[in-house]
């Protein structure tokens, strides 16, 4: 069939066209297939990499579970802090190294050694998860900011304690955080701030035991 005028204008239309703009679609062309690519292998990857910490992950519970016993010996201890450091340096984009990093760091706190646990603490609160998928776990901050703290003023760090917990929001953790608080205060000598403390984390829900007693030995101070 003869390719009348309109036909052959046409054609001619889409050659300039392609010949002006069809470079520019092919490379737009491959750059969407190779990003597609691209993102199918990170996926890939990242789910590979979230797998194995998960497993890696599981065997620190597993040996912690020993721990809610009081029954860890210095093998295991020595395993889990092994295992968080593998996971912090081979995962540290994922949420099990952060919560592995707790577990070592009690364990280094209950060894004695308070400056692997501040170090393993500051990477959790200096750290925090991001992403465009991410969703912050507040709660493991607001622990581990409070762990730092504890270790921090175990270790005679008076100021560097009370700078952690006056730079948060606790929340839900109002009463560990006004405790601690007062725990600080009593160090610095600060009785009177020591009691407000106290007396807030008692406000916050806290009844336990020890807080009751901190508070009548500040009574007997004074």
């Amino acid at each position: 069939m003869a390719i009348n005028a309109a036909e052959e204008e046409t054609i001619e239309s889409l050659k300039k066209w392609w010949d002006e703009n069809g470079k520019q679609l092919m490379l737009a062309v491959v750059v969407v297939v190779g990003g597609y690519g691209s993102w199918t292998l990170w996926q890939g990857s990242k789910t590979a990499s979230s797998d194995a910490a998960s497993d890696l992950y599981e065997e620190v519970l597993g040996l912690a579970i020993n721990e809610q016993t009081g029954t860890i010996n210095d093998e295991d201890a020595a395993q889990i802090i092994a295992l968080a450091t593998e996971l912090r340096q081979d995962h540290s984009s994922t949420i099990y190294a952060r919560y592995s990093a707790l577990f070592s760091a009690q364990q280094q706190v209950m060894a004695g050694d308070l400056d692997a646990a501040q170090e393993t603490l500051r990477w959790i609160t200096e750290n925090p998860l991001t992403g465009l998928f991410v969703e912050q776990d507040e709660g493991l901050m607001l622990t581990a900011n409070l762990r730092l703290g504890r270790v921090l003023l175990a270790n005679g760090d008076n100021d560097g304690a009370l700078a952690v917990v006056s730079s948060l929001a606790p929340k839900t953790f109002e009463a560990g955080y006004a405790e601690l608080q007062g725990d600080v205060y009593v160090a610095m000598g600060r009785t009177v701030e020591a009691r407000e403390s106290y007396l807030a984390a008692q406000q916050a829900g806290s009844s336990s035991e020890g807080l009751r007693m901190k508070l009548d030995n500040l009574s007997e101070d004074s």
